[in-house]
């Protein structure tokens, strides 16, 4: 391929990368008090409900099946943007290279919810820390999503180096 096809390529409308969704998780390991307050945080942070999260089968700790362990809450669109703008500025807009996956989708840790900007401490939450992880697609992707799933083609896929780009790009962050 000549350097101006891979130019048309990338200049082209359904390669353009944008955010399909941003999910941010608390886990507590447990319910009762500790959960309620992972629930208020998170609503408090996205101004949405969050959902509770079990966990799916008996895991080795002996925690039986369906048992509440943690709480999570899902932004897309223009929510998912400012959050994930808060979100980088709350670790030094650096992330490692390490976090993204061969899919161009990646993951961090915030270890304090009072890193972001804008939040203050509330003694009747206390600390908790939260992941964010982010899901990038590309138009065209809603045809891996339908009820009978179909095949993107390799071209289309996103890369974990044109992920990294877009995100420097983006929201000009760092990549150590």
């Amino acid at each position: 391929m000549t350097e101006e096809q891979k130019q048309a390529l990338e200049e082209h409308p359904m390669r353009e990368i944008r955010i399909e969704k941003v999910t941010i998780n608390i886990g507590c390991g447990e319910g009762g008090e500790k959960l309620e307050k992972a629930l208020k945080l998170l609503e408090k942070l996205t101004n949405q409900k969050p959902v509770v999260t079990k966990t799916h089968r008996r895991t080795t700790f002996g925690m039986a099946k369906g048992r509440p362990i943690g709480a999570k809450v899902t932004l897309r669109k223009q929510k998912a943007y400012e959050f994930l703008k808060k979100a980088f500025e709350a670790i030094e807009n650096r992330l490692p290279a390490s976090v993204f996956d061969e899919f161009g989708n990646f993951s961090f840790g915030i270890k304090e919810y009072i890193d972001i900007p804008g939040m203050k401490f509330d003694p009747e939450i206390g600390i908790f820390g939260m992941d964010v992880c982010v899901t990038l697609e590309r138009p065209g992707y809603r045809v891996k999503r339908k009820r009978i799933k179909r095949k993107i083609g390799k071209k289309h896929l996103i890369k974990k180096e044109e992920a990294i780009e877009w995100v420097k790009k983006t929201f000009g962050v760092e990549i150590v």
